[in-house]
């Protein structure tokens, strides 16, 4: 007698239960519909992605310090990790510049902002320093030094991604100094800490459909779809550039490691929805950390190239800076010469490595752009406030992939990759989706045997 095939329902609900993906991107397409249909209550759902990206950012810096001491510790070879931290910047640096002049280029051919013949005088700088909190990006010495954690809980304290690297390298190097002999308890103390983190972390990403939710709905509530209509030519290249890019990084990537981009993606699918509905890579950074470590990158490789590129490796916004430096001009009747834009692409090189974690960074970065060419008026910055929010989702993605196939690189360039254990475990899902239940099914017996009473004695 064959087996009885599940009813469609049943199995629409085992896939809703079962699967991250699943929840998420219904709950993406549940928060555009209530943006679209009730933006007045859209609007108080706020609190729902924000408390999601809280609880996550509590457990980023101890993430990012215990994978990083125990990855020094374990290769044992702090040359090696100095030689990952060099390749990691040369490839940041190459990398972020190539997005900056695919941008240039895309703006040059396309022309976003040709023809809108905005007059400089009826915009006010007033709406961007509202956006930016009057803020500015710091300086080359101020990034060196804030890089530098003050106190040893205030790196933590304040979530400093920067810091937490510095102190995690000094202690993997204490570590490596006097040895397994002399400090046997406190390695695998930093390892069951990690172990505690990873659970955690998988505790607070069942909340993510509802942080999913309440982001869609609040982003579709304040801007609804009207402002795409009105950007349609500027929102269409900066999506049309960040294609490219990540095809040129797909090529990068199979060149240099031999494995599929497209099969990265698909192993970290709901990572990236996640991502886009939040507008936020940091509400992934634990996951993903945990997904390239499985994929076969070695520890120390994944700990310092992934956070480090958080802060120097901003290929998305790269793009969108370089676009919309030209967009503005382009809106406000300047034309820049090849000088200019030469000048364009320098400043940027500076100032988008600074962008990391300052509100409105990239109207700061922008305005410092246009201070520097001295030909386009500082109000016209706000040309950008309306559609800023919807290139987040280019914004993140761009930049989430851009740090992943960082990772690999570098781990290949350095010897740090099992090619094929992450081969295997891209191109098997079936086994990825195996491990996942696995991994559900273990919480579910840990939570039913929590609840179980103690037989008495």
């Amino acid at each position: 007698m064959p087996p009885s095939v599940p009813s469609l329902p049943r199995r629409v609900a085992r896939i809703l239960r079962t699967s991250l993906f699943a929840q998420v991107a219904c709950a993406l397409v549940l928060g555009i519909v209530v943006g679209r249909l009730w933006p007045g209550f859209a609007s108080d759902l706020q609190p729902l992605g924000d408390g999601f990206t809280r609880l996550i950012k509590t457990i980023i810096s101890p993430l990012v310090f215990c994978v990083v001491v125990v990855g020094i510790a374990k290769a044992g070879d702090l040359k090696a990790f100095g030689r990952i931290g060099l390749k990691a910047l040369i490839w940041f640096e190459v990398a972020s510049t190539l997005a900056l002049v695919i941008g240039l280029v895309a703006a040059n051919v396309v022309q976003p902002g040709s023809g809108m013949h905005v007059d400089p005088a009826t915009l006010s700088a007033k709406a961007v320093d509202a956006k930016t909190g009057g803020g500015s990006l710091p300086s080359t010495t101020e990034f060196v030094l804030n890089a530098l954690p003050t106190s040893f809980i205030g790196a933590f304290a304040e979530n400093s991604l920067l810091q937490v690297l510095v102190l995690a390298c000094l202690v993997g190097a204490a570590l490596l100094h006097l040895g397994n002999t002399r400090v046997p308890q406190v390695l695998p103390a930093i390892e069951q800490a990690q172990e505690i983190i990873f659970a955690i972390v998988g505790f607070v990403m069942r909340l993510a459909p509802i942080a999913v939710f309440g982001a869609m709905a609040v982003l579709i509530g304040q801007y609804g779809l009207g402002v795409i209509e009105t950007y349609a030519k500027l929102i269409v290249l900066c999506y049309a550039a960040a294609a490219l890019f990540v095809a040129l990084l797909a090529v990068a990537l199979k060149a240099l490691t031999g494995l599929s981009l497209w099969k990265f993606v698909r192993y970290i699918r709901e990572e990236l929805l996640l991502a886009l509905g939040t507008a936020s890579t940091e509400s992934v950074l634990p996951r993903v950390m945990q997904k390239l470590r499985k994929a076969g990158a070695r520890d120390d490789a994944v700990g310092l190239v992934l956070p480090t590129g958080y802060s120097f490796n901003l290929d998305g916004a790269s793009l969108y800076l370089s676009i919309g430096t030209l967009f503005i001009a382009q809106a406000v009747g300047v034309d820049l010469s090849l000088g200019q834009q030469i000048t364009v692409v320098l400043v940027l090189m500076l100032t988008s490595k600074g962008m990391a974690g300052i509100p409105g960074s990239a109207f700061l970065a922008l305005s410092a752009t246009a201070s520097s060419l001295g030909a386009i008026p500082a109000g016209a910055v706000a040309l950008l406030l309306g559609v800023d929010r919807i290139m987040d989702s280019m914004r993140v993605v761009t930049n989430l992939l851009g740090n992943c196939v960082a990772v690999f690189a570098v781990s290949r360039w350095e010897g740090a990759l099992d090619v094929e254990r992450a081969k295997q475990v891209l191109g098997d899902t079936t086994e990825v989706v195996r491990e996942e239940a696995v991994e559900a099914v273990q919480d579910g017996a840990a939570e039913t045997s929590a609840k179980e009473p103690v037989p008495e004695s």
